[in-house]
């Protein structure tokens, strides 16, 4: 089908000699002897017809003489009315016989029998002139009628039943051919859109050329709402459609031609879609796979947590006997024996050369119940925001305290005590579940009395951070001498202590809900370059949805697409990862300087938001210096991290009810809770916490300490 824009009176060409407010009719003379040699030269064009056809006033398409009806968009021939000067109408050539005036029209005009018409009323689709002085006719005798009728006395007229024509109308028959033939195109939109107009009338102009603009020589009287003579709504009533039935269609053509620039909401990063997850992404009940269990571990430094670690693994067969001897040997080479199974996951000649671990350690093993995803975070306070990346990550914690004398009160102090700051982080974070392993218990000779001050103490602790008891599981342990960890242990232990080892105590952890129906959220931990251009591997846990080989995904901010080229669980390639999974992803497509840690990959329908002004409510721990507008922080957010400014304190919150106590105090006290508003040096992927709880937490530090935990409750616009 020929693709036509050109649908009668075209309104950019001869719209702006009408809009001028100052104009008066007495000049409709002169306007009309100037556009008289136009008027000639389009009658001229319309006689170069071929032979044997007849052009449609509507699409302006040659129809063969034989059809009575247009080929393309369905429009009857010559199905306007032409009323002779003498008043009688004529019929032929397709014309319609009566005028179509109803009993109701007729009494209305029977009052006026001294008013006579000033000149009868021609209508020919022949040319532009022809319809723009038909125009000003119409509306000239319109204003003549409403004039006279407000003259007489017609306040009170009672119509019994509502007024229908005996038989449709010519016009009726094209708009309803016109409707069904879907001719209310992007054409007619985007020529309408094109004027410089305000958007209140621009939607009356999309509205009035939508229903009546393609109506051929009626579209005149698009021209006469235009300016003014004729309402909308009179326009209308006169057309037999009913006003709710035009908004309707106005908010129709308002949304079909947002739906052609895209459906992602620059400004909010939203989209107007409404996402259904695809059968592949729900995991099949019958699969013979176990869940995945992301178990992060923390605790103050050098509570045992990389020897724990590493002693587990090998034990569970994950770290061969040859690997565990050259680790042994090259740790007594340094004078570290003791570092020996710390070393299997402490790989780097820095973190061997200090004897602490500096960044995230993962590894895998296999429980009887849950694949396991082993997070080693450091406990040094200077590598607190790697620990951070780490523990986002996790469905569970086990919190590893050293039970010698002196270690564990260290690790619970106030000031730089990182079983404590990480105890809150872990909570921050959504972790709800944790196993609490008091570690080196062959240093004070297993005792019963120690172990249970170590429990009756952290335990309070722990419930001031929100954790149940029914959450916390306490096991006693020794990884340097094998106790309690994957099987029963021996009198020493055992003779009071009857609970389950580390292994079981992993088992009786509940898996936390996947969400497989939203889309595609999974943020950026880290990000391994390729020397082949264009591939690069990102590696993180996925919050929501799920991806598979060949999917396209969106790299968030850099809003670039790529290809997943392949993906790999615990270095095992496979071809499906769903919500809870942590997995390498392997893109092609794209370069590395668009790929970052702290970016999030996500459906391309369904972007991440991405700002740097939100408002946060947070809650201050214990701090000495009072957080006050103008406070430089650092504010982190999954695998993100950027420099905040507190701009504004908006209230204070009662920690017990969340209702507002104080309105724009002048600082924030230890202990209390607070709404703010932080502006960031840089831009963040963020979500408000009601919409994505791992996207929506944060932590704000300065001088190397924790001083708040909050939520992102909304979404400011980007300063």
């Amino acid at each position: 089908m020929p693709l036509k824009v050109n649908y009668g009176v075209d309104y950019n060409d001869d719209y702006n000699v009408y809009e001028d407010d100052n104009y008066h009719y007495d000049d409709l003379y002169e306007y009309e002897n100037e556009k008289r040699d136009i008027t000639h030269q389009t009658k001229a064009k319309q006689e170069v017809i071929r032979t044997g056809a007849w052009r449609c006033p509507i699409c302006t398409y040659d129809n063969e003489d034989s059809m009575s009806e247009c080929d393309i968009c369905g429009a009857l021939r010559n199905c306007l009315v032409r009323i002779s000067q003498t008043g009688d109408s004529t019929a032929g050539g397709g014309r319609c016989k009566s005028s179509g005036a109803s009993v109701m029209v007729k009494s209305l005009f029977a009052s006026f029998r001294h008013r006579a018409p000033a000149k009868s009323v021609a209508f020919e689709a022949k040319n532009d002139a022809v319809l723009i002085e038909d125009a000003f006719i119409i509306r000239r005798n319109f204003q003549e009628f409403l004039r006279a009728f407000s003259s007489q006395k017609h306040q009170n007229i009672n119509i019994a039943a509502p007024f229908k024509f005996d038989s449709p109308s010519p016009d009726d028959l094209v708009s309803t051919r016109l409707h069904s033939s879907k001719l209310d195109s992007k054409a007619n939109f985007k020529r309408l859109s094109s004027l410089d107009m305000s958007t209140r009338e621009r939607e009356k102009n999309i509205l009035i050329e939508s229903e009546l603009g393609t109506e051929g020589p009626n579209s005149s009287s698009a021209s006469v709402a235009r300016d003014g003579g004729v309402k909308e709504r009179d326009f209308a009533s006169d057309c037999g459609i009913k006003p709710e039935i035009l908004v309707s269609r106005m908010r129709s053509v308002s949304l079909s031609s947002k739906s052609r620039t895209g459906n992602v909401n620059e400004e909010t990063g939203t989209s107007n879609l409404e996402y259904k997850p695809e059968a592949w992404m729900i995991p099949d009940q019958a699969e013979d796979r176990l869940s995945q269990l992301n178990l992060a571990i923390v605790g103050h430094v050098d509570s045992g947590k990389s020897t724990l670690s590493g002693r587990l693994l090998h034990l569970l067969g994950r770290i061969s006997q040859k690997e565990m001897h050259r680790h042994e040997k090259e740790a007594k080479q340094q004078g570290k024996g003791s570092f020996a199974y710390a070393w299997a996951l402490d790989e780097s000649a820095e973190e061997r050369e200090r004897g602490i671990t500096m960044t995230v350690a993962v590894a895998f093993f296999n429980s009887r119940k849950y694949h396991v995803v082993l997070l080693d975070s450091p406990g040094h306070r200077d590598f607190v925001p790697n620990m951070i990346s780490g523990a986002t990550q996790a469905d569970a914690a086990i919190l590893v305290v050293d039970a010698s004398m002196g270690s564990f009160e260290a690790g619970l102090d106030p000031i730089g005590g990182q079983t404590r700051e990480h105890a809150l982080l872990i909570r921050s974070f959504g972790v709800d579940q944790i196993i609490v392993v008091v570690n080196k218990m062959d240093v004070v000779e297993y005792s019963q009395e120690r172990f249970e001050m170590v429990k009756q103490k952290l335990g309070t602790f722990l419930r001031s951070c929100g954790f149940k008891d029914s959450s916390v599981l306490w096991v006693p342990a020794s990884s340097m001498e094998n106790q309690n960890l994957v099987a029963t242990p021996d009198e020493r232990l055992f003779s009071w202590f009857h609970g389950p080892c580390l292994l079981d105590a992993i088992d009786s952890l509940q898996l936390p809900a996947r969400d497989y129906s939203k889309p595609l959220l999974m943020p950026i931990c880290d990000i391994i370059k390729s020397q082949s251009q264009g591939q690069v591997s990102t590696c993180g846990k996925l919050v929501t949805g799920a991806i598979r080989t060949g999917s396209k995904v969106l790299i968030m901010p850099s809003r670039e697409v790529a290809t997943i080229r392949s993906l790999e669980r615990d270095s095992q390639a496979c071809k499906i990862a769903r919500s809870g999974d942590n997995v390498t992803v392997n893109l092609q497509g794209i370069e590395n300087n668009h790929v970052t840690a702290g970016g999030v990959l996500c459906h391309p329908d369904f972007p991440v938001r991405v700002s740097n002004h939100l408002e946060l409510k947070i809650l201050v721990l214990d701090i000495k210096i009072p957080i006050l507008s103008g406070s430089q922080l650092e504010l982190h957010i999954h695998h993100a991290k950027e420099a905040a400014t507190v701009v504004k304190i908006l209230s204070l919150l009662d920690p017990k009810t969340g209702k507002v106590t104080k309105k724009s105090p002048r600082c924030i006290l230890a202990k209390q809770n607070a709404v703010v508003e932080v502006v960031l040096q840089g831009s963040v992927c963020v979500e408000e916490y009601a919409e994505s709880r791992a996207l929506g937490r944060v932590s704000l530090r300065s001088s190397g300490r924790t001083v708040a935990l909050g939520l992102v409750t909304q979404i400011m616009k980007t300063q």
